[in-house]
C-alpha cells in the first residue's frame, strides 16, 4: 500500500526542477508527463508504458484524449471534484481540446507541476485551474 502523503512527498522532491520538454529526470528536467512518469518510477518501479515522442502541440493536432487514456490504463479514475491529495491531475485548456497538461494534488488546494519557461513548483490550484480541471486519476494501490 502506497500513502498519498508518500506520493506528495516524491513529487515535491522534484520542486526546482528546470522545464525540459519530454525528459523525465529529477534535478535535471522534466515537463508535467515527465513529473508524473519519474513519481510513478520512484512509487512502483518501472513505468507501464513506453511514451512516444510528442510535440508541444501535440494536442491540438489530436483530438483524441490520449493522456487520459494512457492514464485510465494504470490509474483509477476518480470525479475531478472528489481528487485527493497524491492524486494526479488533468487539465484542458479549451473545453473543445483534449486535456494535455499534469500535475500532482498536494492538498485540496494546492498542485505540484511543470509548466513551460518555469522549474517545477508548487502552486494554489486557483478558480482558473478548478475551471479547466478535466480528470483525476489516482496511482495504484494508493487509498481515499
Amino acid at each position: 500500500m502506497t500513502e498519498a502523503s508518500h506520493i506528495v512527498r516524491l513529487a515535491r522532491a522534484w520542486i526546482g526542477t528546470p522545464y525540459r520538454h519530454q525528459a523525465s529526470l529529477k534535478g535535471v528536467g522534466c515537463d508535467c508527463l515527465g513529473l508524473i512518469r519519474g513519481v510513478w518510477r520512484e512509487a512502483h518501479g518501472e513505468e507501464p508504458e513506453e511514451v512516444p515522442p510528442y510535440s508541444a502541440g501535440w494536442a491540438e493536432a489530436d483530438a483524441s484524449e490520449v493522456m487520459a487514456r494512457a492514464a485510465g490504463r494504470h490509474m483509477r479514475i476518480v470525479p475531478p471534484t472528489e481528487f485527493q491529495a497524491g492524486d494526479v491531475l488533468l487539465f484542458r485548456w479549451r473545453p473543445h481540446l483534449p486535456a494535455k497538461h499534469a500535475g500532482i494534488a498536494a492538498s485540496l488546494s494546492r498542485m505540484i507541476h511543470a509548466q513551460e519557461d518555469a522549474r517545477v513548483s508548487e502552486i494554489h490550484l486557483s478558480a482558473w485551474w478548478r475551471r479547466h480541471l478535466a480528470f483525476a486519476f489516482r496511482f495504484p494501490g494508493v487509498d481515499a
